[in-house]
């Protein structure tokens, strides 16, 4: 069915791929292929960009972080744990490291990518359970990394963003690393997927029910767990008080559209400081799909800003 696009997008959607979960090996190849018809990231000088191997969760192996760094900072930084995004089943560090530098870079921030285990390979809980440690990693090393302890966040697009909610849960619960925010873009959240956006749209770029449906038995495995923990899926948390500010996206032709607004309001009358930013006539990944168009620089230049609000120092930070 026909879409009303912002205009700068429309030629975008009708130019991308189609991505079928259907056939995981086959998606990650189209993915791959898109990838290599792209320009070679190339870091700017302003950045240093090194990758560590770092524990993992217990019995698990290592974990790959990418840690980039603005050079020429003066004293400690704020820091953001950056989740990439894909379904649970794609995606990794590189193919976010154009995203990342630049938070790093207009955010004034240090930025950890992370790369967790993907399902159906490693289920769930492989994913949450790497994001967290990698919070972890972060929170420990941050004197190392020159970091504010005080000024971490944790964030991603997508099931980079549903792993970011679900890190923020854990770490709540476990009395873990305080977050000054959760950047939840585009959001991968609830596993039933009977949201009206999520009925409505089939046949949406990027990411349509299909998928969803398929990431999921992927992730949760072809019994899930009953009941689904929150920590899978967070929209299934019971309690949401305590969490750290959020900010939240929601894109108007996404099937994940309902699910995001849902949470946020959920986390609003949890009395979480959540910012909800709606962009109509977009589509699931328009901020980094439709580069170029206003209405993706207005998306990328609010994310960019919301992550410059929470880690701007506070008077203890300033002080000390």
């Amino acid at each position: 069915m026909g879409y009303a696009y912002d205009p700068e997008l429309a030629p975008v959607v009708a130019a991308l791929p189609r991505l079928d979960l259907g056939d995981i090996g086959r998606a990650r190849a189209v993915l791959l292929a898109m990838r290599e018809r792209m320009p070679a990231f190339a870091a700017p000088e302003t950045v240093e960009i090194s990758r560590r191997a770092i524990p993992g969760p217990d019995g698990a192996p290592p974990l790959e972080v990418c840690v980039i760094s603005p050079r020429g900072r003066a004293g400690l930084a704020p820091a953001l744990l950056w989740i990439h995004g894909g379904g649970f089943v794609l995606g990794d560090i590189d193919g976010d490291l154009p995203s990342a530098t630049h938070i790093a870079v207009q955010a004034g921030a240090i930025v950890v990518c992370v790369g967790y285990r993907l399902a159906p390979e490693s289920p769930y809980p492989a994913a949450v359970d790497d994001c967290y440690a990698a919070l972890c990693w972060l929170a420990g090393h941050a004197g190392e990394l020159g970091v504010d302890a005080r000024r971490i966040a944790a964030g991603g697009i997508s099931a980079g963003a549903g792993l970011a909610a679900a890190a923020a849960l854990v770490a709540r619960d476990r009395g873990g690393p305080a977050l000054c925010l959760q950047l939840l873009e585009t959001p991968v959240l609830d596993d039933r997927a009977d949201t009206d956006s999520m009925r409505a749209f089939n046949d949406t770029p990027l990411w349509t029910r299909d998928n969803a449906v398929a990431s999921w038995l992927a992730y949760l495995g072809p019994t899930p767990p009953d009941p689904v923990p929150a920590y899978a899926a967070p929209a299934r948390a019971v309690d949401l008080t305590g969490l750290p500010p959020a900010y939240v996206v929601t894109c108007e032709f996404d099937p994940l559209r309902d699910e995001g607004i849902a949470y946020a309001g959920r986390l609003i009358r949890a009395g979480v400081p959540t910012e909800l930013h709606h962009y109509p006539g977009t589509f699931h990944g328009a901020s980094g799909a439709g580069a170029g168009t206003a209405i993706s620089g207005r998306m990328v230049r609010d994310r960019t800003e919301a992550i410059q609000r929470a880690g701007a120092p506070g008077p203890a930070a300033a002080g000390a």
